[in-house]
C-alpha cells in the first residue's frame, strides 16, 4: 500500500479549507476539510492524490507539503482566498 502524507504549515492558526480526492485501486474517495487550522497533517492510502486548498485567513501564509514515496510536492500561498491546486502520482 502506498501512503500519501500531507503536512500543512505556515502561519500558526491560519485557517484553510481543503478538498482531497484520493485514487486507490481505481476507486476515488474524497476528504473534505471545511475549516482546518495550521498546523495539520493527513495521511491517505492511494496511488494518486488531487487537492484544492484555499487560505481563509487574512495576512497569513499557508504551505502544503505532500510526500508519496520518493515523490514530493511543495506549494505555498499567502493572503485571504489564495488557492492551491495540487496533484501527486
Amino acid at each position: 500500500m502506498t501512503q500519501i502524507h500531507i503536512t500543512m504549515s505556515g502561519s500558526p492558526g491560519a485557517e484553510f479549507s481543503a478538498h482531497w480526492r484520493i485514487i486507490h485501486e481505481g476507486e476515488t474517495t474524497e476528504h473534505i476539510e471545511e475549516r482546518g487550522t495550521v498546523p495539520a497533517e493527513y495521511t491517505f492510502t492511494g496511488t494518486e492524490l488531487e487537492g484544492t486548498v484555499k487560505l481563509l485567513s487574512n495576512d497569513e501564509r499557508l504551505e502544503v507539503d505532500i510526500q508519496k514515496g520518493s515523490n514530493r510536492s511543495s506549494s505555498s500561498t499567502q493572503g485571504t482566498g489564495g488557492t492551491l491546486t495540487v496533484m501527486i502520482r
